[in-house]
């Protein structure tokens, strides 16, 4: 599952890693749990240095962040509100979801952006609510930056460690990526069997 990451590491550098994570954070194609270790196993290699990798890792990542903030900003919650009625299933979100996420971002919008940036899954969604409650630009940046950094460089210090402990660091890795889409497929699947819509006045 990591080879075709570990490829474009390779070629692409700290341009790679950037790529990979704007990417994983507009349209998750493969998590930063993935992403964000191999550029550390590379840095421990000598290909890359671990502050070039967790500057380039955040970079993408925030670059993906904003992108979202403007389309929720852009959409407003208004025009929101349909779209969630069609299709709150499939996202297991009601109308009653996000009315408390506005009271909750209305009293701790920083705290919430900054540690849901630090949770596997909220990290890639946090800035729609952010972006539809009309969060302060500055205050979402800022505090968006601090959890995005934080993230990636746990994981890239991870597998630099994981990097100097193992010669062949694909046996290690690949399991590792398979069962961390697993768990991703699963804590979904789980989320879909056990939500149920739910109204304001409930």
């Amino acid at each position: 599952m990591s080879d075709w990451v570990v490829t474009l590491i390779d070629k692409t550098g700290y341009i790679g890693v950037a790529f990979l994570m704007f990417l994983e954070t507009v349209f998750p194609p493969i998590p930063s749990e993935v992403i964000m270790p191999v550029a550390g196993v590379a840095a421990a290699q000598g290909s890359m240095t671990l502050p070039g990798v967790i500057a380039s890792g955040t970079a993408g990542a925030m670059f993906g962040n904003f992108f979202w903030y403007l389309v929720a900003r852009v959409i407003g919650l208004d025009r929101f509100r349909p779209f969630i009625e069609k299709h709150g299933r499939w996202l297991t979100l009601d109308w009653y979801d996000i009315e408390k996420s506005e009271k909750l971002f209305g009293r701790f919008g920083s705290a919430i952006v900054g540690v849901g940036r630090l949770l596997p899954t909220v990290r890639s969604v946090v800035s729609i609510p952010a972006g539809l409650l009309k969060m302060r630009l500055r205050s979402f940046l800022i505090w968006s930056t601090i959890g995005t950094a934080g993230w990636s460089s746990a994981l890239a210090v991870a597998g630099y460690l994981l990097g100097r402990q193992f010669d062949d660091i694909n046996k290690v890795l690949g399991p590792l990526s398979s069962a961390i889409i697993v768990l991703i497929v699963l804590a979904y699947v789980w989320r879909q069997f056990t939500w149920r819509k739910r109204h304001p006045d409930a």
